[in-house]
């Protein structure tokens, strides 16, 4: 035994036989290294990241860029449906109207001869001068040519052709409809919501103004 009551013999830690130091005392001070592993950031001016792609990695679709001028989402197959209607209720007044200074308000023939070719002037004139027709207009939508340009006279006139067929006598009303139904099952099933009159048309959209 030493003086203090301190053993060495029962601390290995402690072969020298000293006690152990009295008192607290500061941390140590001083710049240490940084701990291994972790690396300087590296130097020089890099470019930003890329804007990553969107659908599970692939680049986005050219339909749905921004690219032209106007060029917005797709407008959707109810908006679209809506704004129909109240371009119909429009023209149909007009129908109307003529139907009665013409005494023609009974003859189906001369209904469907209004209606068709008044709807066809009505949509083709209102998308090429406006870029929407009225009820477009109400429900936020417009109409834009391939690539989000401005529709031309040659594409609104293709893409609203088949509202013509109602001129057909006895038939045209029958092919109007399958024309409506084929249209609006297109525009649903397709990720840009355009139809095949779109198609026919070189690429026409409705979408969001």
């Amino acid at each position: 035994m030493t003086s203090g009551g301190f053993d060495p013999g029962k601390d290995p830690q402690n072969p020298g036989g000293y006690p152990p130091p009295q008192g607290n005392y500061p941390p140590p001070q001083g710049n240490y290294p940084p701990p291994q592993g972790n690396y300087p950031p590296p130097q020089g001016n890099y470019p930003p990241p890329q804007q990553p792609y969107q659908g599970g990695g692939y680049p986005t679709p050219p339909q749905f860029q921004n690219t032209g001028p106007g060029a917005g989402r797709p407008g959707t197959l109810g908006r679209r449906f809506g704004a129909r209607l109240i371009d119909g209720i429009l023209v149909g007044i007009v129908v109307a109207v003529l139907s009665l200074l013409t005494g023609t308000e009974n003859s189906i023939l001369a209904t469907g001869l209004f209606s068709g070719f008044l709807l066809f002037v009505y949509f083709v004139a209102m998308e090429v001068t406006q870029g929407a027709t009225v009820g477009k207009k109400v429900l936020g939508l417009s109409v834009r040519g391939p690539g989000g340009g401005t529709i031309t006279l040659q594409q609104s006139a293709i893409r609203n052709a088949f509202m013509l067929l109602t001129i057909i006598p006895f038939l045209g009303g029958l092919l109007a409809f399958i024309a409506y139904i084929v249209i609006a099952v297109t525009i649903n099933s397709s990720p840009t919501k355009q139809g095949k009159h779109d198609e026919f048309a070189g690429g026409t959209q409705v979408v969001e103004a």
